[in-house]
């Protein structure tokens, strides 16, 4: 994982004086393009009070919670993250004693799994990435659920969704049903490839396939607005860009893969083809490894039957 080491960031810092409301109190807080800075949500109910990932380290988190603190006004708080990287999630220790954590076991077992791994590699990235990431400590989910769960906040119920191997082991979708709300994490993002963490041998949980079939869900389900992790909040439009991407690279890579071509010609072309497709896009550096996963996947799914 030692490419991403060195490289320059600007400070990731959550500013909450963009927060706006996308529906009576749904409120975004944008990451006005700034890496590694997400999409964090609040969602409000009569009783209790939601919020979507913590931005990256406790800084970050307390000033995220004292948002919601204001927001809430006496009601109880709830936190949840979309995955357990570190820009949506490590900053949940400023949420105890405050907040209850909820997750998919998946995610709490992913943390559990990579969240130190990942921790030391996102301290070696920048200096401004480091300095935020100064004294966290890995937060545990107070409760965690298998597949799906129902938050009532008072007269607005929030679904939480595991939605399987994508961008990760353990992704979670949250959505709004009353105010038709989706936020899905880094499934989506806007202006930029997607990211695929494909960092072996430490981690291969990301599937492109797996990725496909998720978006290919959510875009039937059609919801007004896409919060999507990073990036541009929009409707359907956000999904369907994602998804026409994934099967874009896929089929690049297999295309080649079929004509038994080196991963090393593949990822290059395959990266020429798809800068040249899209140059308004961030993130050039995602197209290799989403070719590295896509290769393997494409193996996998060539393999002769028993």
């Amino acid at each position: 994982m030692a490419e991403f080491q060195g490289i320059e960031l600007p400070d990731p810092v959550v500013d909450t004086s963009g927060a706006h409301e996308l529906a009576r109190e749904v409120v975004v807080v944008p990451n006005q393009k700034t890496d590694l800075v997400p999409n964090i949500g609040v969602i409000g109910g009569t009783q209790s009070v939601l919020v979507v990932d913590t931005g990256l380290g406790p800084e970050n988190a307390e000033n995220v919670l004292e948002f919601a603190r204001d927001f809430a006004k006496g009601r109880r708080l709830f936190l949840t993250t979309t995955h357990f990287h570190p820009e949506h999630a490590f900053g949940a220790q400023a949420f105890a004693g405050e907040a209850t954590y909820l997750a998919n076991r998946a995610q709490a077992e992913d943390l559990e799994a990579k969240g130190a791994g990942y921790l030391a590699m996102f301290s070696t990235m920048a200096a401004t990435v480091a300095t935020r990431l100064e004294g966290t400590t890995l937060y545990t989910p107070n409760l965690v659920y298998d597949d799906s769960f129902d938050l009532d906040l008072g007269g607005r119920t929030v679904h939480l969704e595991a939605v399987g191997r994508a961008h990760t082991k353990g992704d979670q979708v949250i959505t709004v049903p009353d105010a038709d709300v989706l936020f899905t994490g880094d499934l989506a993002e806007t202006g930029q490839f997607a990211i695929f963490p494909w960092f072996p041998p430490h981690d291969t949980d990301v599937s492109g396939l797996g990725w496909i079939e998720v978006m290919s869900r959510l875009l039937a389900a059609r919801p007004r607005t896409v919060v999507p992790g990073h990036g541009e909040i929009g409707g359907t439009q956000v999904l369907e860009d994602v998804l026409a991407y994934l099967r874009e690279v896929r089929d690049e890579t297999w295309i080649r893969r079929d004509s038994a071509m080196t991963q090393d010609t593949i990822t290059a072309e395959v990266r020429a083809v798809l800068t040249e497709r899209h140059p308004e896009w961030a993130g050039h550096e995602w197209i290799d490894t989403a070719v590295a996963c896509l290769c393997m996947e494409h193996a996998a799914h060539t393999e002769p039957q028993a």
